[in-house]
């Protein structure tokens, strides 16, 4: 079966990536505007990037409104900004939030009307240049066609898509990593190994994102411990930011499926950072839906060395599971009630979540066929 695979149109990577743009940021626009956070700002990571623009002749206005996980609001409010400040393309740099932001700006400029009016609609057009570099090890934003932004007024983490979202240019650099925190190392770290398993696991996979899929678990799996145990090794870092990357092209091509539907309500709801609703979840929901392709999971625990030849598929798989389970608790990754959220409040919102869950279109692409009634049934098992 033919199949068609997706990359941004260029990518960067390695050390001084930005060094080696200056033609190429001077072909998409003589103004930038540059979608970031606080944070970044403070440590001083946007001003390496503005230092390079001012070099290659380059203006800018800094839009550093992203405050936590991107809302239509703040949405609205980089496109106003974008429009008043004359600017002629986006650089988005940080987590995966400013980098969702840049992409949702560029479009929202072009597209106008409310963000809200393209779920479930392919956001395409024209829209202006999108340059994007990660400063975290784990979204991927950076290689997809995907935006993720909060309806304010519904509650609801929306996933927005479309080919026009793809990145002009991503620009990968570890060293914009190397200050990250211990959580936000692990939170990310394990996003992206979601990422990979589910693209893995995908019926919407092929065999280029198997071999990116396999490719970043591995490299997940072995560097994961040691940057979150010293986030200055730079080989670690290094291999995180290839990992994240690659894990990227997964989803942006083979798609998300059970995991991340079922945690972005609770992201929407609890506000639990996304990596850190991903991580929660991802050992329940796998074992739920292990049965549906032992050979598929029993074929990561061989890739990763958890199992081999002689083990049968479904015990391979059961090896893979308790060494993601190891994973985890060597990033301290917590429960729902460690998290803080209390159980009435979640049992609450259960039929809620599994529908909003199911209407994301991304548990379908499970491998197993996946109803509301076994997200009710795993949202129960999640708190217990």
């Amino acid at each position: 079966m033919a199949y068609e695979f997706q990359l941004p149109k260029k990518s960067i990577i390695g050390e001084d990536a930005i060094k080696l743009s200056e033609n190429l940021m001077k072909s998409y626009g003589k103004k930038a505007f540059i979608v970031c956070g606080k944070v970044t700002t403070k440590m001083g990571i946007v001003k390496i990037l503005t230092d390079y623009l001012t070099s290659f002749g380059i203006d800018f206005e800094i839009f550093n409104d992203i405050v936590g996980e991107p809302t239509d609001i703040m949405i609205e409010e980089g496109v106003k900004a974008y429009k008043e400040t004359g600017c002629d393309f986006c650089i988005g740099i940080g987590g995966g939030s400013p980098l969702d932001s840049a992409k949702a700006i560029a479009a929202m400029a072009v597209l106008g009307g409310k963000i809200s009016d393209y779920a479930g609609v392919p956001m395409e057009g024209e829209f202006p240049p999108v340059v994007l570099i990660p400063t975290t090890a784990g979204t991927g934003s950076e290689a997809t066609k995907f935006t993720i932004i909060t309806d304010s007024k519904r509650d609801i983490k929306m996933l927005l898509k479309g080919e026009s979202l793809l990145p002009d240019l991503a620009i990968i650099d570890s060293k914009f990593s190397l200050s990250t925190p211990k959580n936000i190392t692990a939170a990310t770290g394990m996003d992206a190994l979601t990422h990979a398993v589910e693209a893995y696991t995908s019926k919407k996979g092929n065999t280029l994102t198997d071999m990116f899929a396999l490719s970043a678990i591995k490299r997940i799996f072995t560097y994961l411990p040691v940057v979150y145990e010293n986030g200055l090794d730079e080989k670690a870092r290094e291999e995180m930011a290839i990992a994240a990357y690659e894990a990227g092209i997964c989803i942006n091509n083979a798609s998300v499926t059970l995991v991340h539907g079922m945690s972005r309500p609770i992201g929407a709801i609890f506000h639990v950072p996304h990596g850190i609703s991903n991580a929660m979840l991802i050992r329940d929901c796998l074992e739920y839906v292990m049965d549906g392709c032992y050979g598929r999971f029993a074929a990561i625990a061989r890739a990763i060395g958890a199992a081999d030849n002689s083990q049968s598929d479904e015990e391979a798989a059961g090896a893979f599971l308790e060494k993601l389970t190891s994973l985890c608790k060597v990033c301290e990754i917590p429960t729902l009630k460690e998290y803080g959220i209390i159980e009435d409040d979640f049992y609450g919102v259960v039929d809620k979540m599994s529908q909003d869950a199911m209407n994301s279109g991304s548990p379908s692409n499970t491998i197993k066929s996946i109803a509301k009634e076994d997200l009710i049934t795993i949202y129960h098992k999640l708190y217990r």
